[in-house]
């Protein structure tokens, strides 16, 4: 191994990768990804799909998962800085409903990987964010389910600004809360 460091977090499965980054006079180089290496983390995933957004300063995306697809996602922020939020949603998981986020940005180059059931959003923190991340299966559009960024029972402490608004989808604001949801 020795390209990636990895760090596991309290809630099993979820990991941040710090990726090794090469650099000089000229700029830097890295791998964002090498499937040996991450299989030696303990990241043996088929990535089928990827995915790149972008967004300016408060967009709020999430909290998504996919109902009958589920996807595990390796994701990364390639310019400017998120905020990025993974919650539990394995039935039976001892930290079924607990949350956890980690900073990506740009110039830190960490990258998150989520397992399959979890639910998945981001806060743009900077002016501009692109967001680009892989996924295990593809994405079917009759096949989503969210969860209400500011469910109580979840609590996430998202850092927004005071007297900042998210900036969100109309979808987005309609999600209900954890107890609502059932996954298999």
């Amino acid at each position: 191994m020795g390209k990636i460091s990895v760090e596991t977090c309290e809630i099993e499965g979820l990991k941040v990768i710090t990726p090794a980054v090469f650099g000089d006079n000229r700029g830097y180089f890295m791998e964002t990804y090498h499937y040996e290496d991450y299989k030696a983390a303990g990241i043996d995933q088929v990535f089928v799909q990827d995915n790149q957004s972008s967004s300016v300063k408060g967009v709020l995306r999430g909290l998504h998962f996919q109902i009958n697809y589920p996807q595990d996602k390796l994701v990364r922020v390639i310019a400017g800085e998120v905020f990025d939020v993974a919650v539990d949603l394995r039935p039976g998981s001892a930290t079924y409903g607990k949350w956890h986020g980690v900073t990506l940005s740009a110039e830190n180059k960490k990258q998150f990987f989520i397992p399959k059931n979890f639910a998945h959003g981001f806060l743009v923190l900077s002016d501009y964010a692109e967001f680009a991340y892989k996924c295990t299966d593809f994405y079917h559009p009759n096949d989503e389910g969210g969860i209400l960024w500011s469910d109580p029972e979840i609590g996430v402490k998202w850092p927004i600004p005071e007297g900042m608004e998210p900036v969100m989808s109309d979808k987005d604001k309609k999600w209900e809360g954890i107890s609502a949801i059932s996954i298999k």
